[in-house]
C-alpha cells in the first residue's frame, strides 16, 4: 500500500484554501480554460462531478450517431449505436487504427457531442488519460492544481500537495506550465488525474507513461488502488491492452459495437475481421 503524502509535513495547512501570490479567483481563469461540448470547461465535463444518485451510476449511450466529413468522404465513427456502461462491469472496446476510438473516448468524457442521440451520464467520469485541455500554461502547476480542485469541490490544500508529491518537479512546481519539457507536463497532468477520484476511468491506448522510473512507480501504485474499486473503460487495437484490465469487451468496426460477455469472444470477431 502506498503512502499518500502528510500535507502539514510538506508545509501546507489544511483548510486554508487561500494563498498569497495565488489568482484564487475563479471567475478570472474560466474564460481562459476553453469551451468544450456542453459549454462547460473541459475538466469540468469530463468529470461531471455532481451527478452522482440519480440511479445507478453509468454512462449510456441511446441511439447515437457521429461521422466526419474528411474532405472526400464522411466517417462514420457510430450509427444509431446503443449501449450501457454500467459500475463495477468494465469494457474493453477493440477497434482498429482510425475507427474513432479517441472520439468515442471524448464522447463518454463529455468533450464532444454526438450528431443524434443522447449520452447520459450519471456517475463521477474521469477525463481521458492525458487529456491536458483544462490546464493553462502561463499558469503555475500550484494555481492550476487548485483552481481544479475548487471545480471539483475538493480541498486545494491536498490536491496541490499531491501533485507536489508525485510530480517531484521541487521548484518548477511553481513555475509556469507553459515552460515545462513534454515529460514534465505529462507527469503533471497524470498527477492531477490521480488526485481526483473516479467512479470510470477512460483510457486510450493503454496506460502514459514518462521517462522518469521513479514517477511511473508512484503513479503505478496509485492508480492500481484507483483501479481496484473503480470500472474502466479502455479502447485499443490491441487485445493485449484490454486484457490488464477488462473481461467483457465490444468491437467497433464500421460505425457498429458488437458487444460480448468475453474478451475471447470480442477477439475471434476482432481477429476475422482485420485479418480476413
Amino acid at each position: 500500500m502506498i503512502g499518500y503524502p502528510d500535507i502539514k509535513r510538506i508545509g501546507f495547512q489544511v483548510g486554508h484554501a487561500r494563498k498569497p501570490g495565488v489568482n484564487n479567483n475563479p471567475v478570472a481563469w474560466g474564460h481562459r480554460l476553453g469551451q468544450c461540448a456542453t459549454g462547460k470547461t473541459g475538466l469540468q465535463n469530463a468529470g461531471l462531478w455532481g451527478q452522482r444518485g440519480k440511479g445507478q451510476p453509468m454512462i449510456e449511450f441511446s441511439n447515437v450517431s457521429k461521422s466526419f466529413w474528411t474532405g472526400k468522404t464522411r466517417k462514420i465513427i457510430l450509427n444509431q449505436a446503443s449501449f450501457r456502461i454500467e459500475v463495477g462491469n468494465s469494457l474493453g472496446i477493440l477497434a482498429s487504427n482510425g475507427a474513432g476510438k479517441t472520439t468515442i473516448i471524448n464522447m463518454m468524457a463529455g468533450l464532444e457531442k454526438p450528431d443524434e442521440g443522447t449520452v447520459t451520464r450519471t456517475s463521477r467520469i474521469s477525463f481521458p488519460l492525458g487529456f491536458m485541455g483544462g490546464i493553462v500554461g502561463k499558469h503555475s502547476a500550484t494555481e492550476n492544481s487548485r483552481y481544479i480542485a475548487r471545480l471539483y469541490s475538493l480541498d486545494p490544500d491536498y490536491v496541490e500537495s499531491f501533485c507536489r508529491w508525485l510530480t517531484n518537479i521541487a521548484e518548477y512546481f511553481d513555475m509556469p506550465v507553459g515552460t515545462y519539457s513534454s515529460g514534465m507536463r505529462s507527469r503533471f497532468s497524470f498527477a492531477l488525474m490521480l488526485a481526483l477520484e473516479f467512479d470510470i476511468y477512460l483510457i486510450d491506448e493503454g496506460m502514459p507513461a514518462t521517462t522518469d522510473v521513479e514517477f511511473n512507480r508512484k503513479a503505478g501504485q496509485v492508480l492500481r488502488q484507483r483501479l481496484a474499486k473503480a470500472t474502466v473503460v479502455v479502447v485499443s487495437h490491441q487485445a493485449a491492452t484490454l486484457e490488464k484490465f477488462c473481461r467483457s469487451a465490444a468491437v467497433l468496426r464500421h460505425g457498429q459495437l458488437y458487444m460480448f460477455e468475453t474478451l475471447e469472444e470480442a477477439k475471434q470477431l476482432y481477429d476475422y475481421k482485420t485479418q480476413g
